[in-house]
């Protein structure tokens, strides 16, 4: 009781409002503005167009694909365990991940360019052929591994760059609300002009084309920023020295209540069965309209919302726990979606361009009002409730579900290869079925772990205090063994 007395006058005395890092900052501004390039740089891609890459421009079929993800995810599950062992014992002056984010970092980007160029080495084969199919299933097997190594560090080194919560949130709702501006989206609207011109016949050019120029030129510019901040940036939180325990982190989703709450929200979530919305709007409205060029004139329109929803975050996180913006930001989601899908199948709306495009438009401004909160919250939650194996469930259920999409493609009747927009009707109901109410039936449940969340604002401020204790402690036990190990030595 008197601990308890003890604890509670020191975070009334630290900060009355329950903010006990109120005045330390640890990213200075030259790292900050490295950490905002790194996080636009994640997302300066066009993997949104990743699918139909590989389904019409390199044709691997979608059994075979299935099949090939089985064994490839199968294999990142394996080698997690042992890279997580190898870089958890990594101990060098420059920190624990960084040896791993410096050297590699490069070398990988150059390898990874060659998947761009895989319809070069295999020209107008069928997506059976064997040669092709061995190419795809031994590189997908060498850059998993070698990326496994590069993600376990870089999610790792992402969380020992502050030590303070609060500064976390700062540059989290920083990336999120500026790299925006910074033209992120850019690739993806280029390329689907592109796209758009290459489909309808205006430019008389293969597919593959515009796929590896601007693959290869997106990969290279993102390489060279995320590589940027690794140079700038420092690991601050010590770490564990004890190697990771893949049954003491199970143990730990099971005993850890918010943990284990967030880990079944995410697997329940993931059985959603379905597809990207895009390539509903390309395979129903594609080759006979530049699609993708004007659903990216439609969203700019509200553009400016899904920037102003940030100015939201700090009031309703003051005003509402987390688990109310956490359930009502996702039930806010399913309702604009599930209005979409009532536009779509009123009069066979989804085989006609004009409603569905104002449609689309209405979804977009909706959907952009939470847009921020959804962002800062879900990263922030994630931050408190962490779990040694959640990565492990992610993938194993990743596996599955990637499995099963890509035999209910096979099921619904797409056709790889045909010309696009002459998909049938049917596979065309489908592919709308498939991006909009399907997914939302499918991963329901995913919202009744999330309606149990247990942390409120007290309870959070406890839990930081709590952490910056134990992390002190950690620092301190670190420091007095490095004075034990040199003898005491003093300069």
């Amino acid at each position: 009781m008197a601990e308890d007395k003890k604890t509670g006058a020191a975070l009334q005395e630290k900060n009355e409002s329950g903010n006990v890092f109120r005045s330390y900052n640890y990213v200075g501004t030259k790292e900050t503005v490295a950490y905002l390039f790194n996080d636009w740089s994640n997302t300066f891609n066009i993997s949104g167009y990743s699918g139909r890459f590989i389904w019409d421009v390199v044709k691997i079929d979608f059994g075979i694909q299935a099949i090939v993800g089985l064994f490839t995810g199968v294999w990142d599950v394996i080698n997690d365990i042992f890279i997580s062992a190898v870089v958890d014992n990594t101990r060098t002056r420059i920190g624990k991940f960084r040896p791993y984010l410096v050297m590699m970092q490069i070398p990988l980007s150059f390898i990874g360019l060659l998947w761009w160029f895989e319809p070069y080495f295999f020209p107008n084969t069928a997506g059976t052929y064997i040669p092709k199919l061995i190419f795809h299933f031994v590189f997908g097997v060498i850059t998993e591994t070698a990326g496994t190594f590069t993600g376990i560090a870089k999610a790792g080194y992402m969380s020992t760059i502050t030590p303070n919560p609060n500064e976390r949130v700062r540059l989290i709702t920083l990336a999120e609300l500026l790299t925006g501006y910074m033209g992120e989206d850019m690739p993806r609207y280029i390329f689907g002009f592109m796209y758009d011109m290459v489909s309808t016949g205006k430019w008389q050019i293969k597919m593959r084309s515009i796929f590896m120029g601007m693959g290869v030129s997106c990969a290279m510019i993102s390489s060279a920023f995320t590589f940027w901040f690794f140079l700038q940036s420092d690991e601050r939180v010590p770490q564990s020295l004890e190697r990771p325990d893949l049954k003491a982190g199970f143990k730990a989703i099971v005993t850890n209540y918010p943990v284990l709450l967030m880990t079944l929200s995410d697997f329940l979530a993931g059985f959603g069965v379905g597809t990207s919305q895009d390539n509903y709007w390309i395979d129903v409205f594609g080759g006979a309209s530049m699609i993708n060029t004007a659903k990216a004139l439609v969203s700019a329109i509200s553009a400016p919302v899904g920037s102003i929803s940030y100015a939201f975050v700090a009031p309703l996180r003051k005003r509402f726990s987390s688990k109310f913006l956490w359930v009502g930001s996702d039930f806010y989601g399913d309702m604009v979606t599930l209005g979409f899908f009532g536009l779509g199948m009123i009069n066979k709306n989804y085989l006609k361009l004009k409603p569905m495009l104002i449609g689309y438009g209405f979804t977009e401004f909706f959907g952009k009002l939470l847009f921020g909160v959804n962002k800062v919250i879900n990263a922030d939650l994630w931050n408190e409730a962490t779990g040694v194996a959640k990565s492990l469930v992610a993938k194993l259920q990743g596996i599955f579900m990637g499995t099963i999409n890509n035999f209910v493609m096979k099921k619904v009747g797409y056709v790889q290869g045909l010309k696009i927009g002459t998909q049938s009707e049917k596979t065309k109901f489908w592919l709308f079925a498939l991006s909009t109410v399907i997914p939302f039936l499918t991963s329901i449940l995913g919202i009744v772990p999330k309606m149990l969340w247990p942390i409120n604002k007290k309870k959070r401020a406890q839990m930081y205090y709590e952490l910056s204790e134990r992390r002190s402690k950690m620092v301190s036990d670190y420091v007095d063994s490095v004075n034990e190990n040199t003898g005491n030595e003093t300069v």
